[in-house]
């Protein structure tokens, strides 16, 4: 197979299904984004980097379907709206077993979605939580229980939210995962995770691989095909690359110097599946920091920085030029948007009217992400420079960064954002309702912001709230709480004898590994 652009996945999918698949050996992913995971509760992680073995272990409400690029039910066979479209009743499936050997209830869901609006763990799946009745109040200590969730009798559930939304976009992510009643807070459960998914936790070596082993009573018949899973952390694209070329891993996502490589070589471009990510990259401005609370300071910044030519030179055009939040990818990117043009004199001129005429200084925390990090971050500091704005680097490791930004301990931060696919659910992260500590980084409060929100969750017209939520988008644009840098084009790399992949557009290295099989010719038998 050749390179595969999100447009042709069902020619991947078609590729896949044309064989009968088979059952046996072993799968071996890679977690690219970092030296280790953060943890074994994923509630208590919102990266990516972990939302790999996630999936592997764990099943959410609903899940993504890569191939129709929208939610579906998962640990549901049917859902029922009613309550002018704020009651959900979701019959449950009474065939999904946890890897303790019990079946899940309805109990498992409230207490799961209890769990994550515990406001003194501040868990960043109360982010997707908190639009159902009654969760702000547990998160505010208030209450116990979350009012708009009911247990009908076991294996059906009713759901009031505050809001006409469609719940799948918050209740696919890894951090909603649910666990069983009581044991997700216990010390064990930290260690040897617990789940509904494919494959029953084997062992954890930090810094180095998780590894799973096939579930017999996963509520899909025949599947995982797999017997193991091993999910190995290489955060070096020379590492990955050099696994890759030695045939010890199944499939790599590729950085962008690989990603020209692997393209020109004969062999190498045949197993290429390319997709455009609901990711922003960006840098976040804390408004704490005195010059980024003035907005001329913080749209001096954009007009400073020539991003077409680091996506040109640095990137290699294994990205897309943003302009605002929202991705291309999102059904509320607006294409008459226009980015912030490269102007060193009209930054200049901004900082001076912001009365900072001799510039200013200020630090960014970032990691050693080649495409959202340090290395982008030091390519733009010379253009900063010209603008009379000097930048140094703070270097974190992956894990740290994600708790820097929720604790607000930073001036400036360089990061890959998710911003879908639900525009409605990304633009959140900007309401000012949104806490630091689930994706607020910024903190952005904007009153028109709030309201075009506000009213796009209220409306019954899908015309007015897509609408609303373009306006809401070109605030951002103008408000520029962020430096929109760029949307991520995910590449991954992958073996001939690996079958099954996913053109997931929310995350490239997320799959659904009981839906990946190898061939017979696999060296990993």
């Amino acid at each position: 197979m050749g390179a595969v652009s999100l447009g042709a996945a069902g020619l991947l999918a078609d590729a896949a299904e044309a064989q009968t698949p088979r059952r046996g050996g072993t799968i071996r992913f890679t977690a690219p984004y970092g030296s280790s995971f953060a943890s074994l509760d994923i509630h208590t992680t919102p990266r990516s980097q972990d939302e790999i073995w996630a999936r592997a272990i764990h099943r959410t409400l609903y899940s993504w379907d890569a191939a129709a690029n929208k939610p579906v039910l998962e640990l549901a066979r049917e859902v029922t709206v009613s309550g002018g479209g704020l009651v959900h009743t979701f019959k449950l499936r009474d065939d999904a077993y946890f890897h303790n050997g019990r079946r899940m209830t309805a109990d498992d869901i409230i207490w799961t979605y209890t769990r994550l609006m515990d406001g003194a763990k501040a868990f960043p799946g109360a982010r997707y939580a908190r639009l159902i009745k009654g969760a702000i109040e547990v998160e505010k200590g208030q209450a116990r229980e979350i009012s708009g969730l009911r247990k009908i009798d076991d294996f059906t559930l009713e759901m009031t939210l505050t809001e006409r939304i469609e719940p799948g976009f918050n209740f696919y992510q890894a951090v909603t995962s649910i666990y069983p009643v009581g044991e997700g807070n216990s010390e064990s459960f930290a260690a040897r995770p617990i789940g509904l998914g494919p494959y029953k936790f084997v062992e954890y070596v930090p810094g180095s691989r998780i590894v799973g082993e096939r579930w017999e009573r996963f509520y899909k018949a025949g599947r995982p095909y797999a017997d193991r899973v091993v999910i190995s952390i290489m955060g070096e694209a020379a590492a990955r690359d050099v696994a890759f070329r030695s045939r010890e891993i199944d499939a790599s996502i590729l950085g962008a110097a690989q990603y020209v490589a692997y393209r020109a070589d004969p062999q190498l471009s045949r197993g290429i599946l390319e997709v455009p990510e609901v990711f922003t990259r960006v840098i976040g401005m804390n408004p704490n920091f005195k010059p980024f609370a003035d907005r001329r300071v913080r749209q001096a910044i954009g007009y400073a920085i020539d991003a077409d030519l680091i996506i040109r030179r640095l990137l290699r055009e294994k990205a897309f030029r943003a302009t605002s939040w929202l991705p291309i990818s999102s059904p509320a990117y607006d294409a008459n948007l226009r980015p912030y043009a490269f102007d060193p004199a009209k930054a200049r001129q901004l900082l001076t009217e912001a009365g900072y005429p001799n510039g200013i200084e200020f630090e960014i925390t970032a990691t050693s992400n080649e495409s959202w990090g340090i290395p982008v971050v030091e390519a733009i500091i010379p253009m900063l420079q010209r603008a009379g704005i000097k930048v140094t680097i703070k270097p974190v490791e992956s894990t740290v960064l994600a708790e820097v930004l929720r604790s607000g301990q930073f001036q400036a931060f360089m990061y890959s954002m998710v911003s879908g696919p639900d525009p409605a659910t990304a633009l959140r992260c900007f309401h000012s309702a949104t806490p630091q500590s689930a994706c607020n980084y910024a903190l952005f409060k904007n009153p028109e912001f709030d309201r075009l929100l506000d009213e796009a969750g209220r409306t019954d017209d899908p015309a007015v709230r897509a609408e609303n939520l373009r306006k809401a988008n070109a605030i951002l644009l103008e408000e520029v709480p962020m430096w929109w840098f760029n949307y991520n084009k995910a590449v991954m790399a992958y073996q001939p004898w690996l079958r099954g992949l996913q053109p997931n557009a929310t995350e490239l290295a997320v799959q659904n590994f009981e839906d990946i099989w190898i061939d017979e010719t696999s060296p990993a038998k």
